[in-house]
């Protein structure tokens, strides 16, 4: 049946090298997390820290300490993470948590952990929900409801400034049984000076736009030179808006009033794809609306070594990070990005030009807790450019690399762990690179590239 622990039960009469054999037989933390109800009585007051070791091992606390008020009680539905007995009927607790159902321990358990990790597993976090649920008082009009704060991420990565509505964000889609809307906004990051209309933006901008499921293309302008006129842009069979970045590189994440789909396909200037390529990503982003779904993967590593996470662009089969440069994504992660990540980590992506992209990814799947999704690239996409473009384009710069290698240990720091989930999942079409005729297939274009 089920493991038990507590430090407070009395221990019947035995010898001194018995005792000594029970010391050091069992190790403390490593019978806490392999129990399944801990015990929780009351300590020199109500509460017991014996209740916070209980959440962080996913043991299941069993409160014997009648009339305490559990922390955040006001918003956090504590019945579905912890079992509350009487302190003055013990010999009636074993046969309580005998009733409890594998699949309710397995549901008790899985909350004992989000709310350790959403709410206390730092004194940062403590204080934070303590303000947040201030706050909540102080503007109930524009406050985050229970679900919001027993669900997963989490009432402090539900920014209420957003919005109050379940539907608006895309981790709790699967829950309310909808799905996100059928059009989605592209935006383009522009470094380049327009100075030909055969240059390689020009080319993305015709096939973005024949896409069914565009609704607008914005052009993010982070260029030195001034913004061309309207007249130097081609005609546009959706509407073509032309923003001016501030050459800031965190600006193409912003939450821009001008993107109204929940969807949002980023964009390289110099980005090579086909318009089946951006149809298929979208379908399948909206699968998997609360993630990163994209073609260029990358990957983080921990160098035993140098004791520090490593990055690496070489092409294997498992990957962590989609690069932003071809990627889609909903766009309360822009919101996400500018209002709860620290200015100092957006001013060094700014500084640096650079690992905006990692930043991103190290955001998203601290909120989903899951890894990006890649989806099937054509034969001819080439990781490496040709020699005479290495030459203008940053990332073949060895320095470019370097940084990207401290930016990842520099967003470890600050998430306090490593959020990147490695994955070897990868979407294709049906029938892709299947020897069957390319006329069967409903991306025909991706085969034959």
């Amino acid at each position: 049946m089920s493991s038990w622990h507590t430090d407070s039960f009395p221990v019947p009469p035995q010898s001194s090298f018995h005792r000594i054999c029970l010391f050091h037989r069992f190790d403390y933390q490593e019978l806490l997390h392999n129990s399944t109800f801990c015990l929780v009585p009351r300590g020199r007051r109500l509460g017991s820290f014996r209740f916070l070791e209980s959440l962080q091992a996913a043991c299941i606390p069993v409160l014997l300490s009648n009339g305490w008020e559990l922390p955040f009680s006001d918003v956090i539905q504590w019945n579905q993470a912890v079992i509350e007995g009487d302190e003055r009927l013990l010999l009636q607790v074993p046969s309580t948590v005998r009733a409890v159902g594998n699949d309710r321990v397995l549901a008790l358990r899985q909350r004992t952990q989000m709310l350790w990790e959403a709410y206390f597993s730092s004194v940062d976090k403590i204080v934070l929900t303590t303000l947040e649920i201030i706050k909540d008082r102080v503007f109930s009009h524009v406050s985050r409801n229970k679900y919001m704060w027993n669900s997963l991420p989490g009432g402090l990565l539900v920014l209420p400034e957003y919005s109050t509505h379940l539907a608006h964000f895309p981790f709790y889609y699967l829950g309310l049984g909808v799905g996100p809307g059928q059009e989605f906004t592209a935006v383009i990051n522009a470094v380049s000076p327009l100075v030909s209309q055969s240059q390689p933006i020009m080319k993305l901008l015709q096939v973005v736009s024949k896409s069914k499921y565009c609704s607008q293309i914005i052009i993010l302008w982070n260029s030195e030179k001034p913004q061309p006129s309207r007249s130097k842009w081609p005609p546009m069979p959706v509407p073509l808006t032309v923003t001016d970045g501030r050459r800031k590189t965190t600006s193409r994440f912003l939450p821009h009033a001008a993107i109204e789909t929940e969807a949002v396909l980023s964009l390289d200037e110099d980005t090579v794809l086909l318009t089946s390529e951006v149809n298929f990503a979208f379908l399948v982003w909206r699968s998997f609306p609360d993630r990163i779904v994209g073609y260029p993967p990358r990957s983080h590593f921990w160098d035993p070594l140098k004791r520090a996470w490593g990055y690496t662009s070489k092409w294997t089969n498992d990957y962590s990070i989609v690069l932003t440069g071809a990627a889609f994504y909903h766009r309360y992660y822009h919101y996400l990005f500018s209002h709860y990540l620290p200015q100092s980590l957006r001013t060094l992506v700014d500084r640096t030009s650079n690992c905006e992209d990692i930043l991103m990814n190290f955001l998203v799947s601290a909120v989903t807790h899951l890894p990006p999704i890649k989806v099937a690239q054509r034969k001819q996409y080439k990781e490496l450019p040709s020699v005479q473009v290495a030459k203008s384009v940053p990332w073949a710069n060895p320095e470019h690399f370097n940084q990207r290698q401290e930016c990842i240990n520099t967003f470890a720091s600050w998430f306090g762990y490593m959020p990147l989930v490695h994955s070897q999942f990868r979407l294709d079409p049906v029938l892709f690179k299947d020897q069957v005729s390319v006329l069967r297939k409903k991306y025909k274009d991706m085969e034959r590239a």
